[in-house]
C-alpha cells in the first residue's frame, strides 16, 4: 500500500512540473514556484511532521544563497559541487541555530529562531566585504551543468533553467518522502503529538529535533542557492524574517503534514501575488484577505480542502450508493 502511494506521490510530482510550462508564459515564475516548493518543504519538515513553529527558515534561504554566490563567483567551482557545499553549509548553520532553539517550547522556541533571524540579518548587513551588505552579491553566474567538461544540461534560458531545478525538485522531493515514511519521520509524528509520550518511551527528542532542522536547513538552503542563480544576485532580503514569515506562510496555506501540500502552498502564493500586483500597487492588503479566509475556512489547506472536495464527488457517484438510499428508504 505504501508503494502504491509513493508511486502515485512521485507520479503526482512529475505531473506538477510538466503542467506549470504548460499554464505558465514565464519560466522565470516556473522556476520560482519550484524554489519555494523547496523551502517550504525544508518548513514542513519541521512544523508538519516535527511541531516545530520556526521563524528562521530565512537564514537558511539567505545564507544558501550567500554560500552558492560566493563559490560561484571567486570559487568557480562546477554548478553541482556549489550546490553540495550550499547544502553542507545549510545543514551546519541549522544545527548551530536548531541546537540552541530546541532547548526551549512554545512561544520561547518560537523568539528563539525570531532573534537568531534577526542576529544573522544584521551579521549579513554589516559583512560587507563577504555579503555586499544592503547591495547583495551581484552578477551570479549560472554555469551549465558539465561533467568532465561535457555539457549535460544548459541553463541559460528561463525554461532551460526551469529544466535544471525541476530534476533537482523531483530528485529532493523524491528523498524526503522517503525520510518521512521512515522510522525517523513516524518518530518526529510521534514527538509533534505527544512529546511526553516519546520521551517517556525513550526518545531521544533533541536528537530528533535537530536531525529535522539540519535536513530542513539543507533543503531551504538548497533553495536559497538555486534563487540567487535565478536572479543572478543574492540579495539581503533574502535573509530577512520576512522571507521566514512568507515561507511558514506558504507551508499552512498548503496544509502541514503532507509534502505535496506544500507545492500546492508555494504555488498559490506566489502565483497569487504575481497576479495580484498587477492589479493593485498594494496588492499585500488582498493577500491578506485572502489568508484571512482560508485561516477562517481552510483551516486543513488547501490540500485538505482539495481531498475533502474530491472525497464528496467520489461519494457522489459511487456505484454503491443508489442501493445504500435505497435501503435507508426502504427501512424507513
Amino acid at each position: 500500500m505504501k508503494n502504491i502511494i509513493h508511486f502515485r506521490t512521485t507520479l503526482l510530482i512529475i505531473a506538477t512540473v510538466l503542467i506549470l510550462p504548460l499554464t505558465l508564459d514565464s519560466g522565470t515564475l516556473a522556476t520560482e514556484v519550484l524554489i519555494f516548493s523547496l523551502a517550504a518543504l525544508g518548513c514542513n519538515l519541521l512544523l508538519g511532521y516535527t511541531g516545530l513553529m520556526s521563524f528562521g527558515q530565512g537564514i537558511f534561504l539567505g545564507v544558501g544563497s550567500y554560500a552558492t554566490g560566493l563559490s560561484l563567483l571567486h570559487w568557480q567551482l562546477p554548478v553541482l559541487l556549489a550546490l553540495l557545499l550550499t547544502m553542507l553549509i545549510g545543514a551546519l548553520v541549522a544545527l548551530l541555530v536548531g541546537w540552541f532553539s530546541i532547548r526551549q517550547r512554545g512561544t520561547y522556541f518560537v523568539m528563539l529562531t525570531l532573534a537568531f533571524s534577526q542576529m544573522f540579518y544584521f551579521l549579513a548587513y554589516t559583512m560587507t566585504s563577504v555579503t555586499g551588505g544592503d547591495n547583495g552579491l551581484l552578477n551570479i553566474p549560472r554555469p551549465s551543468l558539465s561533467v568532465f567538461g561535457i555539457e549535460l544540461l544548459a541553463t541559460a534560458t528561463p525554461w532551460q533553467y526551469y529544466s535544471f531545478v525541476a530534476l533537482i525538485f523531483v530528485l529532493v522531493f523524491f528523498l524526503l518522502q522517503r525520510v518521512v515514511d521512515s522510522v525517523l519521520g513516524r518518530t518526529l509524528l510521534s514527538i509533534r503529538d505527544n512529546e511526553a509520550r516519546a520521551t517517556a518511551i525513550g526518545y531521544d527528542i533533541r536528537q530528533f529535533k535537530l536531525a529535522a532542522f539540519i535536513i530542513s536547513g539543507a533543503i531551504t538552503g538548497l533553495a536559497g542557492g538555486l534563487h540567487a542563480m535565478m536572479t543572478g544576485i543574492a540579495p539581503l532580503t533574502n535573509i530577512e524574517y520576512h522571507i521566514s514569515e512568507s515561507i511558514l506562510i506558504m507551508t499552512v496555506i498548503g496544509g502541514t503534514g503532507n509534502l505535496f501540500a506544500s507545492v500546492l502552498g508555494a504555488a498559490f502564493y506566489v502565483l497569487m501575488g504575481d497576479w495580484l500586483s498587477e492589479l493593485w500597487p498594494r496588492w499585500l492588503m488582498l493577500l491578506g484577505f485572502l489568508l484571512i479566509a482560508i485561516s477562517l475556512y481552510l483551516q486543513q489547506g488547501l490540500f485538505g480542502f482539495s481531498k475533502s472536495l474530491i472525497q464528496q464527488i467520489t461519494n457522489r457517484f459511487r456505484p454503491d450508493r443508489a442501493p445504500d438510499n435505497a435501503k435507508q428508504e426502504k427501512h424507513s
